[in-house]
Order: C-alpha cells, then structure tokens, then sequence
C-alpha cells in the first residue's frame, strides 16, 4: 500500500489560515467572480423577449467568462499556496489557455458520464482520476490530453484519499450555507486553497512523460 502523499488536515490547515488571514480580500474575490459569471446571464434574460441576438451573445458570454473565472481562481489559490498574494487581475487574466481548458473540461465530462453508465463505481474512479486536469492546465500550461495524463499520474494510489477529501470540503461549505450563506464566505476560500494545496503535494510525482505531445492515449483503468 502506497504511504499518503497529502494530508487531509494539514490541507484544510492551510486553506483555513490563508482565508482568515485575507478574509476581506476573499469577500471582495468572490463578490467580484459571482457578479462576472453571472450578470451576462442576468441581462440576457432582460434582453431575451425584445433581443434575442444580444440575449444569445450575452448568454454565451458568461459561460466563456465562467470558465475564465474558474481558472482565474485557480491561478489565485496557486498563488497563495507559492507565498503570493493573487490580484483581483488574475481572475481575468488565462483567455490564452481557454480553449485547452473548455476542451479538457469536455473530455473530463465524457469520461465520467461514460463511466458512470458501467455501473457507476468507475464513474467516480475516473472522477476522481482526472480531476486535478484543471491545475496542470493553469500551472503548467498543459494541453487537454496531457493534463488528464498528468491528473492521472499525480493520483495514482490517493483516489480514495481523494475523494474523501472531496466529500469533507463539500460538508464544509454545506454547512457554510446554512449559515445563511454567509459562512461560504469563508468556507469556499478554504477549499480552494486547500485543494490547491493538495495538487501541489501530489504533483510532484508527475515527471516529463506525463507532458509529451506524441500520444493521445490516455489510461482508463481504475
């Protein structure tokens, strides 16, 4: 049996002190994401009786930009986990990497919908499998096939770790909503720095195969 290369406490340690040491900032992050994801989508619907070519436009605007806020809070929690403080900045600054991300994001669904169609167990195997492929794509610059490779590599032996992790950090910010969503102010911080945490623990077993361009292949097994 593989020693654990992360720990599930010691990550949520360090998502929590980094939140409450830049909890107003953290407020001011997601205030600003929520509103970038979202107001497209809110004027495409005022806009959808009376100009339907705007209401599509806008609409299609804000999933491009959802993506792009997704990988901007990526690249903020990185920061932070490197002894950075992130700027409001980065969560519009990865357009450059977009179409590796959506494409990767599109794999990553295909899997997971195929594996769950075989009885679901190998649905949250490969879940798990491949879902640090957003980090490599941020911090590395990885291409859609080799990021899977990579998030692939990087949790061989720490799925099960893993997705308790996962199943924690979704009780933490259940009950951040039941403070009246208040405490997701302070729960969702701390998961995204703890997970960003965790990647950087486990990425450092990835080595330079996992970044070759020459195969499109990428491992199925559990």
């Amino acid at each position: 049996m593989n020693e654990e290369r992360f720990s599930i406490k010691k990550a949520i340690r360090f998502g929590w002190d980094t939140m409450k040491a830049n909890l107003g900032y953290f407020i001011v992050l997601l205030i600003v994401a929520f509103l970038i994801e979202r107001l497209p989508g809110m004027l495409g619907n005022f806009a959808q009786r009376d100009f339907p070519l705007i209401s599509l436009i806008l609409f299609l605007s804000g999933w491009i930009l959802s993506f792009v806020v997704q990988m901007g809070l990526i690249k903020i929690s990185l920061k932070f986990c490197d002894g950075i403080k992130g700027k409001l900045d980065d969560l519009l600054s990865s357009f450059n990497i977009l179409l590796p991300f959506v494409a990767a994001s599109i794999l990553y669904g295909l899997i997971v919908f195929a594996g769950f169609i075989l009885l679901v167990v190998p649905g949250i195997v490969w879940g798990v499998r491949f879902s640090l492929y957003p980090y490599f794509i941020v911090d590395r610059n990885m291409g859609p096939v080799q990021a899977l490779k990579a998030s692939a590599q990087a949790t061989t032996g720490e799925k099960w770790h893993l997705f308790l992790f996962g199943i924690l950090l979704g009780l933490i910010n259940l009950a951040g909503a039941l403070c009246f969503f208040i405490g997701l102010f302070a729960t969702i911080p701390t998961s995204l720095v703890a997970y960003a945490h965790t990647y950087r623990q486990l990425a450092e077993t990835v080595n330079g195969d996992a970044q070759e361009s020459g195969t499109m292949y990428v491992k199925m097994e559990p």
